[in-house]
C-alpha cells in the first residue's frame, strides 16, 4: 500500500485524496469486521470487543497515514491531540470506530469508520464505512440521494431522544428511527432511509465530520442547529450540535428550531 496514492515526484493530487479516504475507511473496516467475528467466537465480553476495535482501526488509520501523507496532521478520537494541527495546511480528522456499543453487540450492523480530510476549517474529502453492510460511501464517488418519505422521518440514538428531534417530530408529525451511530444515522439520510437527523447534547469533531462530507456531496443540508455553518479543525474539537437534512426539509426544520 505505501506509496500508493503518491503519483510522479512528490505530487498528491485532489482525487488521490478521496481515493485515500475511501479506502482507509474500507480497510479499518475489514479488520474490525474480522476482529469482531473472532472475538465473538471466543465468547469476548462486549467491552473488550469494543476496546480491541477501537485500538486495532486506530493503529491501522495512523500507521497508514504516516505512510501516505506524512506532511499532514492528524486528530483522532483514540489518539493524543496534537496542537501542531492547527497551524497545519491539511488535518486528517478520523474516528477509527463510530458506534462502539453496537459494535460490541453483533450481529448490529449500525457503526461505521469515519475519515476525512480538512483543510480551511471545510472537509475537502471523506468516507464513512458501514463495514457491517460491506458499504463505503465516499466524496470519490459522490452517493445518489435516495429518495425522501411521504411522512418525514427524523433519526434518533438508541438510548435518548433530544428536545430539538422531539420538537420537530411533533411538529411536522414525523416518525422515529433510531439507530447508533452518527455515520449510520447520517448514511441513512444519506440512502432515503431517513429524512431529517438533529444532534444536541454533545458531539467532537470526529463524530460528524467525515459525515457532513459526504451527506454535502450527495446535496443534503449540514449546518448547526442555528443554521451557522460547521467549522473543523478548531482548537477545542467539541462540536456539540448538528443538522443534517434533506435539502427540502431544511428552511421548515430551522423556522422550528430558531423560533422566538
Amino acid at each position: 500500500m505505501p506509496g500508493r496514492y503518491q503519483y510522479g515526484v512528490g505530487v498528491t493530487t485532489a482525487t488521490d485524496d478521496h481515493r485515500l479516504a475511501r479506502e482507509l475507511a474500507t480497510e479499518a473496516g475489514k479488520i474490525l469486521v474480522e476482529l469482531r467475528a473472532a472475538m465473538a467466537d471466543e465468547q469476548a465480553d462486549p467491552r473488550a470487543i469494543k476496546d480491541a476495535g477501537d485500538l486495532a482501526a486506530h493503529r491501522y488509520l495512523m500507521e497508514t497515514l504516516a505512510v501516505e501523507r506524512p506532511d499532514d496532521a492528524v486528530l483522532s478520537e483514540e489518539g493524543a491531540d496534537g496542537q501542531a494541527r492547527l497551524s497545519a495546511d491539511r488535518t486528517w480528522i478520523v474516528d477509527p470506530l463510530d458506534g462502539t456499543r453496537e459494535f460490541g453487540e453483533p450481529p448490529r450492523v449500525d457503526w461505521a469508520v469515519h475519515v476525512a480530510l480538512v483543510s480551511a476549517g471545510q472537509p475537502i474529502a471523506g468516507a464513512v464505512a458501514l463495514p457491517a453492510e460491506e458499504l463505503t460511501l465516499a466524496t470519490d464517488e459522490p452517493p445518489a440521494l435516495g429518495p425522501g418519505g411521504e411522512i418525514p422521518r427524523v433519526i434518533v440514538s438508541r438510548t435518548r431522544r433530544p428536545a430539538p428531534a422531539l420538537q420537530l417530530a411533533d411538529e411536522l408529525g414525523a416518525e422515529y428511527i433510531e439507530l447508533g451511530s452518527a455515520g449510520a444515522k447520517t448514511m441513512a439520510v444519506v440512502r432515503g432511509e431517513a429524512d431529517i437527523y438533529p444532534h444536541a447534547g454533545g458531539q467532537y469533531e470526529w463524530d460528524s465530520c467525515a459525515p457532513v462530507a459526504v451527506a454535502r456531496a450527495a446535496g443534503l443540508h449540514c449546518s448547526r442547529l442555528d443554521g451557522s455553518p460547521l467549522t473543523y479543525n478548531n482548537p477545542d474539537p467539541y462540536l456539540p450540535d448538528l443538522l443534517i437534512c434533506r435539502p427540502e426539509w431544511a428552511q421548515r426544520c430551522l423556522e422550528i428550531l430558531n423560533r422566538g
